[in-house]
């Protein structure tokens, strides 16, 4: 599994308040204990449909991360955040019931 992260996103990642890092992303995966949910918004669908999750980095900050799975088992970044309290609700209930 190969995490990708585009120049442009990677810039719209630093200019975050606070800025999002690649390792942070990293860690979050690395650090995620519930599944991944599906984003079936219409603004939002792609082909395959955005999955995402919510996880802590290994310094306790919580972020949401959405990805696209590629055929080749690439995970393609589409952005990461700090979630608000609806998403963290939402993967607080949803979360442990998909992969």
């Amino acid at each position: 599994m190969k995490i990708v992260l585009t120049r442009s996103m990677r810039e719209k990642l630093a200019a975050k308040i606070p800025p999002v890092t690649e390792c942070e992303i990293r860690e979050c995966f690395a650090n995620r204990e519930g599944g991944f949910l599906i984003d079936g918004r219409a603004k939002n669908l792609t082909n395959p449909v955005t999955r995402w999750f919510v996880a802590e980095t290994n310094h306790g900050r919580k972020l949401k991360v959405c990805f696209i799975p590629m055929v080749t088992g690439d995970l393609v970044i589409k952005t990461a955040y700090e979630p608000d309290d609806t998403e963290m609700s939402i993967y607080s209930k949803e979360g442990c019931k998909h992969d």
